[in-house]
């Protein structure tokens, strides 16, 4: 079984993990409103998914 020699450092090992990072989520506009959405997620601003009213959306 391998067993490292040596304590790696927090700053060596913080170099290793530079890149992975959490990609950006994705968005695109609702079909109905217009609105910025995120992909496979209902409208928070008009309540429709995929043209379907899924939530009543109270208005301001």
């Amino acid at each position: 079984m391998a067993v490292p020699k040596k304590k790696v450092s927090k700053s060596r090992r913080d170099k290793r993990r530079t890149h992975y990072k959490a990609p950006m989520p994705s968005w695109t506009h609702c079909a109905q409103c217009g609105e910025a959405v995120r992909m496979h997620h209902v409208c928070p601003h008009c309540g429709q998914y995929k043209g379907v009213q899924v939530i009543e959306v109270k208005q301001k």
